[in-house]
């Protein structure tokens, strides 16, 4: 069982996108995931929304012309997504077990995804979302360090995700504090950046 599913007992889908649709209803920019995203690979990208919950970030994505799959382990949260954004690919799997091609240009995961996998699971899952990017493809990933930035007990250092990346064959590109792009300070909270370098010619 995945530290989510010990945390919301795979229930959580529609009040999770609810207080999303508050945050919104108050004038707050609820995307800025999908804007980074959007910065970094042009409009028709193919992009996987790892853990992707109720699909605010592939949704918007989509609808700026990316093609998006989404994937998650809640049926809870994908049952929202689905209702939302039908004609939109939901592939419900523990990231870990996570079967696709190698040929999205960028990968993303958002809302702490890394630290609340499974204890034990997360250098595998870096393994099988890294091995979703073609060559020269991007993996992102934003979650928080420290206990004011996370809903379970930290667990994953960046040092730790480096190593996972590292054997995962993938290069530390950039690193930023939040997701509208400051660089990155030292705090409880980090968007890292890393990619799949090119094949050789």
């Amino acid at each position: 069982m995945s530290r989510w599913n010990d945390l919301t007992g795979g229930t959580s889908g529609k009040e999770y996108a609810g207080r999303f649709e508050a945050l919104a209803a108050t004038g707050k920019d609820v995307h800025g995931e999908a804007r980074l995203c959007a910065a970094l690979v042009p409009p028709g990208s193919r992009v996987l929304d790892a853990g992707c919950g109720t699909g605010r970030v592939a949704i918007w994505l989509a609808e700026q012309g990316y093609d998006v799959t989404g994937a998650d382990l809640d049926p809870s949260m994908l049952d929202v997504a689905r209702a939302k954004a039908p004609g939109l690919t939901w592939i419900e799997s523990d990231l870990a077990d996570l079967d696709l091609d190698g040929a999205f240009d960028l990968v993303v995961a958002a809302g702490n995804v890394i630290p609340l996998l499974a204890e034990g699971a997360e250098p595998r899952t870096v393994s099988r979302l890294a091995r979703t990017l073609r060559s020269g493809g991007l993996l992102v990933a934003g979650f928080g360090l420290d206990a004011a930035h996370l809903p379970v007990p930290p667990s994953v250092t960046l040092a730790d995700y480096d190593a996972w990346c590292e054997t995962a064959g993938l290069v530390l590109e950039r690193r930023l504090a939040t997701w509208d792009g400051r660089p990155y300070d030292d705090g409880g909270y980090a968007v890292s950046i890393h990619r799949r370098p090119s094949s050789p010619l």
